[in-house]
């Protein structure tokens, strides 16, 4: 179930990236495509909901390097200053629903996959978490903002699986370890028990 810590003024939630991830998905996907491609890129690329919109099929290309795909995402800049641009990983089957949905919607290589704005963003995501929460009974989704699926994604990759946190910063934009640091956060008994059983 959505993780909640409400301890400051500003609630903040982590929702299981194995099983409440393809449950906003397809809750999205019931209401529209193009809010399943918003919510896959905060909850599955790491995108603030800003960067959302700076998302293009012309971004998107493949990195030989590393062998895997990138999207340049256009940003926050964690040190001040102007936005800054970033290439972000690309899980397989994102790439494969952005490629799906530009063709069969007929979006031009320069345009952005979201077209709307932030705060059209922000409120599709209210309304999706609100949906599974009167379907599923758990009032814990009505706090789930589009920033949560960005936390979400980090402390999966960062705790969960223990991506390195340089790896984080250089796909997720963050500039200093200060920036990522409240990322850094509590696992889940999952993990805590993975950790430990064996020592």
């Amino acid at each position: 179930m959505v993780r909640l810590d409400d301890s400051s003024s500003k609630s903040k939630c982590w929702i299981d990236f194995e099983k409440e991830v393809p449950l906003l998905e397809e809750h999205a996907r019931e209401r529209d495509w193009k809010q399943e491609i918003a919510i896959q890129l905060m909850s599955r690329v790491g995108c603030r909901a800003s960067g959302v919109l700076t998302a293009c099929p012309n971004g998107l290309r493949w990195n030989s390097e590393g062998e895997y795909w990138e999207l340049q995402i256009r940003g926050k800049n964690t040190k001040g200053g102007d936005k800054t641009v970033r290439d972000t990983y690309v899980p397989e089957s994102v790439k494969k629903n952005l490629d799906r949905y530009a063709s069969e919607r007929d979006i031009d290589d320069s345009e952005p996959y979201v077209d709307t704005s932030v705060s059209t963003v922000r409120r599709w995501v209210r309304e999706v978490t609100d949906n599974i929460a009167d379907n599923t009974g758990h009032d814990r989704w009505k706090e789930v903002s589009s920033h949560d699926l960005r936390r979400s994604w980090a402390t999966h990759h960062l705790v969960e699986k223990d991506v390195a946190v340089r790896v984080m910063m250089e796909i997720g934009g963050w500039s200093s370890y200060d920036a990522i640091e409240p990322y850094l956060t509590k696992p889940t008994p999952a993990k805590i028990g993975e950790e430990l059983r064996n020592v």
